[in-house]
């Protein structure tokens, strides 16, 4: 019986399966947290708030661990299941805490109710389950574009650009199921209930996942690619007062493709940006060994400046993540304080990001083929636009979003503290909307961004970097909301922040919504000046097929001219018989 064939969509179907699975339960903890943990664990309104950023911060980090887990020691299916082992667990006992009153805390008159060991369940639970969903996510990107032939550029840049546009859609629908579902069963019958279908989801996720392995391409792991990155940072260092060479070809490199096992084979050449971090591949006259950590070859360095020329790029992404925390928070907490009556039913306030969700599913198919395919035309660009012109496109919207949220939320306050009158939950709609496109936009433009542009050995790590950018919009999120409050609680009269305290009819979280709509629009100008700045991989690296080939017009170490001119004779002598 012949083996079945490995790769391209047909494997991805399984990684679709799974990622719709696991977000049922994931995203509706994300949204509806807030409120479990304002309403079961008595936290105050900037307490709740802050904790569900902190869990989601903590989250998204640490796909940067099972990035790195999966490019390093195992395969990418393998750490989806451990991790997937982990979240299991941290469901456990979220159930076990969520069921039993004795583990609750009592109300109280303080910011935060819950203590000791019943605080000490609480972290453990969130967390497990912060660390399992990031590893997951930190990994399973890379696994799914890494079913796809690098052979042909364009077809693979094509391929690539549709699987992360269709990955969007899976985990989209399982968060439409999630939010408006699970956050039922979690509000209306029990948080334990809800908890329950998570666990059930993201165990089928992973067996859905499972099998699906005769079906994988596999990559082996190789060496550790944050240790080859401090390695290049620690020999750059140590030769910070050498002198660099006038011919860069004298820079150290492995000529051998078969040597070269940190990239399977693969070679970069020298680009002329960074030059300090050059200094990591000189060679030193008279040393006829020097370690690693002392000596790089060009190809570790090069690494290190793709890695570095992305950098701008991730950290100009965070303000918006910054405001896509509030709709996770705030947002939340603003419906439950308006109407959320639809016909006979009352619709949960964390139940309202299905709007956005609902738009999305619609707009991916919409922009997979329709859009892509016209902007082809026109462009001539495998993927319509660019990956960075598809994150800048989301970063406006993202502006208008907060701008039109801090409108919603005065005509909120303005009804029910003058008219009493509680304004219809859908009002959240527009801005919820208009971030969801903001994030069909950003999200999968930065994983394909990421992705296309980082070393082959390091895929998963870089692909984890477009959630990185999440968890420090998240942690950011909770340092302003401190921040804020700490400051216009000695400016007001009253000595209460625009955040504090738990009447939100008395806070002024307008004000902090137009604030992010105005640090959102400085920041897409400092965006626009990066993403002008910045060389795509093809501009700074040569074919990859080329790559495989060694360079017979430069030995594996260049100590002198003499040496150069000498490859470079009999290059020439070689061409001369072959033309002969």
């Amino acid at each position: 019986m012949k083996n079945p064939p490995r790769g391209a969509f047909t494997a991805t179907f399984f990684i679709f399966g799974m990622m719709l699975l696991d977000n049922i339960g994931f995203v509706a903890n994300m949204m509806s947290f807030v409120v479990y943990f304002a309403s079961v664990m008595h936290f105050d309104f900037s307490g709740a708030a802050n904790n569900t950023t902190n869990f989601l911060g903590t989250a998204f980090l640490l796909t940067i661990l099972g990035g790195f887990i999966s490019d390093a020691y195992m395969t990418r299916l393998n750490t989806t299941l451990l991790f997937g082992i982990i979240q299991l667990l941290g469901y456990l006992l979220l159930i076990i805490q969520s069921h039993s009153t004795k583990l609750q805390p009592q109300p109280c008159g303080e910011s935060t109710c819950v203590h000791g060991g019943k605080a000490l369940l609480l972290y453990t639970s969130v967390y497990l389950t912060a660390v399992g969903a990031g590893g997951i996510r930190g990994c399973i990107p890379a696994l799914g574009a890494d079913q796809f032939e690098q052979n042909d550029p364009k077809e693979s840049t094509k391929n690539i650009s549709s699987f992360f546009n269709w990955f969007l859609l899976s985990i989209t629908i399982g968060a439409s199921i999630g939010v408006t579902i699970v956050v039922w069963v979690s509000t209306n019958v029990g948080w334990d209930k809800g908890f329950i279908i998570s666990m059930v989801c993201c165990f089928a996720g992973l067996c859905f996942v499972s099998m699906g392995k005769p079906f994988y391409r596999v990559r082996v792991p190789g060496e550790s690619p944050l240790l080859s990155v401090l390695q290049v940072l620690v020999a750059a260092a140590r030769n910070w007062s050498v002198q660099l060479p006038t011919d860069m070809r004298q820079l150290y490199e492995i000529r051998d493709p078969n040597s070269v096992s940190h990239l399977q084979g693969l070679r970069l050449p020298h680009t002329q940006q960074f030059r300090a971090l050059d200094k990591a591949a000189v060679q030193m006259e008279g040393t006829n060994k020097q370690g690693n950590w002392r000596l790089c070859t060009v190809t570790q360095v090069e690494e290190v400046k793709i890695l570095t020329r992305m950098m701008p790029i991730l950290l100009s992404t965070i303000i918006m993540n910054t405001s896509l925390a509030q709709l996770q928070t705030i947002s939340i907490q603003q419906g439950t304080l308006m109407d959320p009556s639809l016909s006979k039913f009352d619709v949960p306030a964390a139940s309202i990001p299905v709007i956005p969700l609902v738009f999305m599913s619609v707009l991916i198919p919409v922009y997979e083929f329709l859009f892509v395919p016209v902007m082809r035309m026109f462009a001539g660009h495998p993927t319509g636009i660019t990956h960075l012109q598809r994150v800048g496109i989301g970063l406006v919207l993202s502006a208008i979003s907060m701008a039109i949220a801090g409108a919603v939320e005065v005509k909120r306050k303005n009804e029910f503290n003058h008219h009493n009158h509680r304004t219809s939950l859908f009002w959240l709609s527009f801005h919820y909307a208009i971030f969801g496109i903001a994030d069909m936009f950003t999200l999968v433009g930065l994983m394909e961004f990421f992705y296309s542009e980082a070393p082959a050995g390091m895929r998963s790590l870089s692909t984890s970097f477009s959630f990185l950018s999440l968890s420090i919009g998240y942690y950011l999120s909770s340092a302003f909301v401190e921040l804020i409050n700490s400051i216009t609680s000695k400016l007001s009269s009253n000595n209460q922040g625009w955040l504090q305290g738990r009447d939100m009819n008395k806070n002024h979280i307008e004000l902090f919504y137009y604030f992010l709509a105005i640090l959102s629009l400085l920041n897409f100008g400092n965006y626009v000046f990066w993403a002008k700045w910045y060389k795509y991989k093809k501009d700074v690296s040569i074919d990859e097929q080329k790559l495989l080939q060694p360079d017979l017009s430069v030995t594996m170490s260049m100590t002198s001219q003499q040496a150069i001119s000498t490859s470079e004779g009999e290059q020439k002598t070689e061409k001369t018989e072959a033309q002969a």
